[in-house]
């Protein structure tokens, strides 16, 4: 599968196992989502569990909350992950403050999905990867899978949470697992084992990272589209490199990561949001107070500038293989 087959087969999964799981949001019906990862699920389940929203993200995720509380799952699409500011309050006032304000007699186990981060010209208002926004509230969690197979195992364990879970699905890998060359054609799903998705039911535990590549030599923490391109620039440099992919920011899996910094002595971290207050620096921060006597140099980080996302240089922009190479060896050698 696709990842966009992927996480529709997630939804259709948890629809026919739980009719209480309703799927809304612009577009997503009839016509099946911008990027048609709901397709086909109208036609399926009918008009009242996948259906279209008004243009109105506070709206959309307002209307979600009030039918977490009243028994429903909603898992909700914000078309781009651009558009969530004006339902930020909502998450964070509301849906993220539902079980204590209630002292646990109400949750609100909603999911909203939203196609995050750039490579794909899709300017300023298209490309942001604001996972950091989330991570900072108390009661949200957040979810960035780097592949079709985790996403759909993610995504069902996110339905099935009794609490609110952001889904950030990187829109670069919807159709291949991208490694930055952009020059190069795009190499699908299909000839990448991550692609083999079983058709049923499975789920992945929240909050648990993946060694996606074992090494000795310096420890690369990664999600998203990032996990592909650390893997590349590991394999380009030479460098033996153990990539992290984080899966989930939050909660975070501390002991995967200081287990490999323990043994490594350097750290690169990488993300595609801009610098400052990125999550990266969380990670830096828990990076230094755990294994600061293991560290034989600073931690790096590689990220995307402190700028509004550049349409004219988006190359420049993205952190590219040759960006985290330089950041290898610059670990390597100091």
């Amino acid at each position: 599968m696709t990842m966009i087959e992927a996480v529709r087969s997630a939804m259709d999964v948890c629809m026919g196992r739980d009719e209480d799981v309703v799927v809304f949001g612009e577009d997503v019906g009839y016509f099946g989502g911008v990027f048609r990862c709901t397709q086909g699920l109208q036609a399926k389940y009918g008009k009242t569990r996948c259906f279209d929203a008004p243009i109105s993200e506070s709206g959309i995720v307002g209307t979600a909350i009030g039918m977490a509380a009243y028994g429903l799952k909603p898992c909700v699409e914000i078309q781009f992950a651009d558009y969530m500011y004006p339902a930020y309050d909502q998450l964070t006032q509301e849906a993220a403050r539902i079980r204590y304000r209630s002292n646990g007699d109400f949750t609100c186990p909603i999911v909203v999905r939203m196609p995050t981060g750039g490579g794909i010209f899709g300017g300023q208002t298209h490309s942001q990867s604001p996972e950091a926004l989330f991570t900072h509230v108390c009661g949200l969690k957040v979810i960035v899978p780097s592949n079709p197979y985790d996403a759909k195992g993610l995504l069902i364990s996110a339905i099935e949470d009794p609490d609110p879970v952001m889904f950030l699905e990187p829109k670069r890998l919807y159709n291949g697992p991208f490694d930055g060359h952009h020059e190069r054609p795009v190499t699908p799903w299909s000839k990448h084992e991550l692609g083999d998705v079983p058709e049923g039911h499975y789920s992945i535990p929240i909050g648990k990272a993946e060694i996606r590549r074992k090494g000795s030599a310096v420890t690369v923490i990664a999600y998203g589209t990032m996990v592909h391109v650390a893997l590349a620039a590991a394999e380009e440099t030479g460098i033996d490199a153990e990539v992290i992919d984080l899966r989930s920011l939050l909660p975070l899996d501390l002991d995967t990561i200081v287990q490999s910094v323990t043994k490594t002595g350097r750290c690169v971290v990488v993300h595609e949001a801009t610098l400052t207050s990125g999550f990266g620096g969380e990670l830096v921060a828990l990076v230094q107070e755990h294994c600061f006597y293991h560290l034989e140099v600073p931690v790096v980080r590689v990220t995307g500038w402190d700028t509004p996302y550049p349409h004219a240089q988006e190359w420049d922009y993205f952190p590219g293989p040759a960006r985290v190479g330089r950041a290898l060896t610059e670990a390597m050698e100091a």
